[in-house]
């Protein structure tokens, strides 16, 4: 498999993925899956913990741009991005139509509420069985109830929106106790609710979605680019992928 920064990022596309998910989902089969973008693999890459962490997930996307280049470069030429947002909605198409359901865990209660009645509208067949904005706390190994919570509902896929390493981290250490797949889809709930923009499509294909979230939100994101874009980049240079 190949492997970008040290981390393993699969040479799958959006259809090949969403159909792993479900084929998973449907089996009872637990899975972890995670959006790999830059800014993961050089927290990954800073963290050795993180990095042993995503190693045994079971499917990682290539979420960014940079991501995808490379891995054309590295001989997989029809290789397409597979952005978190778009495999979420596509794994909820399948869901509805399979009866398989779904649950979501995190953002915030409007953003919540708001992405829930988007998934609704876009796929009145879709069961959300569970969906809950948990209270900011710091990573760590979830409260039994809310574990309890969760297989109760019979969510299959469960789609987890803390925020990159919080959310893959939280998978990590979780997923043992949850009899489903856990799918770590980041901004995802932001920008189905709306509460977000999302960058044009073709700021997406050139790889500059980055710039059009930084101009959104400057104050939060102004660091995370500023160190993570410009330590990838020196990676690239000195040949270290």
């Amino acid at each position: 498999m190949p492997t970008i920064l040290g981390t393993r990022v699969d040479a799958v596309g959006l259809e090949e993925a969403a159909e792993r998910i479900l084929a998973w989902a449907r089996s009872g089969r637990p899975a972890k899956v995670a959006a790999a973008n830059v800014h993961m693999l050089v927290e990954a890459r800073d963290d050795p913990a993180f990095a042993a962490a995503l190693a045994a997930f079971d499917l990682v996307t290539p979420d960014g741009m940079p991501l995808v280049w490379r891995l054309r470069r590295l001989g997989f030429r029809d290789q397409e991005r597979v952005y978190g947002p778009d495999l979420m909605l596509e794994v909820c198409a399948r869901a509805a139509a399979r009866g398989v359901p779904v649950g979501i865990f995190g953002g915030s209660p409007s953003a919540l509420a708001g992405c829930c009645a988007a998934l609704a509208a876009r796929f009145p067949g879709l069961v959300i069985s569970y969906a809950f904005a948990p209270p900011v706390r710091p990573a760590g190994t979830e409260d039994p109830a809310t574990l309890a919570a969760i297989r109760a509902s019979g969510a299959r896929i469960l789609f987890v929106a803390l925020g990159c390493p919080k959310q893959e981290k939280w998978i990590a250490l979780n997923a043992p106790e949850l009899p489903c797949v856990a799918f770590a889809v980041g901004a995802a709930v932001d920008f189905l609710s709306g509460r977000v923009p999302q960058a044009p499509r073709w700021l997406q294909r050139a790889g500059l979605e980055w710039a059009f979230r930084l101009a959104c939100d400057p104050k939060r994101l102004w660091r995370r680019y500023a160190y993570t874009n410009t330590r990838f980049l020196a990676e690239c240079l000195l040949g270290r992928l």
